[in-house]
This record gives C-alpha cells, structure tokens and sequence, in this order.
C-alpha cells in the first residue's frame, strides 16, 4: 500500500486546503480535488443531508466513526474541537 501524499494543511488565505473551525472543520472544495490529483483519490463533500441511499450509508458510517473518536469535544478555552465541528457539520446526532 502506497502512503498517502501530503497537501498543504492551510486554514487561511486564498490557497486554504482545510476549513477552520469556526467554519465546520474539514477540507474544502479546493483541497479536496488537490489531494485527488495527487493521490489518485475520490473523497466527496461532506453528506449532511443525504439524498441518495449511497450517501445516507456515507453519513452513517462518517458519523458512527467520527463518535468513537478518543477526545473532547471542546478544548481547554471551551471552544469546539475540530471533532466537534466535523460532527456538527455532518449532523451527526
């Protein structure tokens, strides 16, 4: 299995590859189709509201993965975690 290659883990300016997490955490759009050219990958955008079966079992396996994460949901300034927000963004329940 070949290791994955990296991408810029930027959060600001106009070359941002992730999300903060004020804004829900996760890869943008822009980041999501660098990391697929680069590693010959097909990651999709988040599925909150899933409307098709293939998506709803995306969201389902996302968030039951996600929840078993070992970590706090907030961090020691009391703001949400980017797990937190991941969860948050994806609906999880």
């Amino acid at each position: 299995m070949m290791a994955d290659k990296p991408i810029a883990r930027t959060t600001k300016g106009k070359g941002a590859n992730y999300q903060p997490t004020a804004k829900g955490a996760g890869m943008t759009e822009a980041g999501r189709k660098a990391y697929n050219a680069k590693n010959n990958a097909n990651l999709k955008a988040p599925a909150p509201n899933p409307k098709t079966k293939a998506d709803a079992g995306r969201k389902a396996s996302f968030c039951a993965r996600m929840s078993g994460m070992p970590g706090p949901m907030k961090d020691d300034k009391g703001q949400p975690t980017r797990k937190a927000a991941s969860l948050k963004r994806w609906n999880c329940k």
